[in-house]
């Protein structure tokens, strides 16, 4: 059963760079093992660096089953998730993730994200993106407000 979703999620990323919609990569949800979203990656087409399949496929089942939690759900992906994808994966609390190629395979593609996995362990002020903390007086104020609000859903 695994392997067939994994087997259809290469299929659609393979489908897609020959149809030039976007990168070789794609992602399926499933709930009960039923597809709930089947996703590819639409960075260049959508203009979007946020449209990867994994990302694209959790916000699609997210609304299909309107909430911002898939804890039920398992992921399948043509490749091993990004750093950005594999913060959403956690966010939603996947149930479980399969995937079929790794980051390195990825890597040797030209998909080489392991400057963002070097980038995550430095101080902020030590990326190549310069990062600054500026703390002002108000900045804890969004944090009061939420604390005290009573009616807030946790996630």
């Amino acid at each position: 059963m695994h392997t067939d979703f994994l087997q259809q999620a290469i299929e659609q990323a393979k489908k897609n760079v020959l149809t030039n919609n976007g990168g070789p990569f794609a992602a399926i949800i499933c709930r009960d093992q039923e597809i709930i979203a089947s996703c590819t990656n639409t960075v260049t087409c959508s203009n979007d660096p946020t449209a990867h399949a994994e990302m694209m496929a959790i916000r699609t089942a997210c609304k299909q089953l309107n909430s911002f939690q898939l804890s039920d759900c398992v992921l399948y992906c043509s490749c091993e998730p990004c750093p950005m994808c594999l913060g959403a994966i956690y966010w939603a609390r996947l149930k479980q993730v399969y995937f079929a190629c790794s980051r390195y395979d990825a890597a040797q593609a030209g998909f080489d994200d392991s400057f963002i996995y070097d980038e995550i362990t430095l101080l902020p002020e030590k990326r190549k993106i310069p990062m600054q903390h500026i703390q002002l007086n108000s900045s804890l104020s969004p944090f009061i407000a939420w604390q005290a609000q009573e009616n807030k859903i946790p996630y």
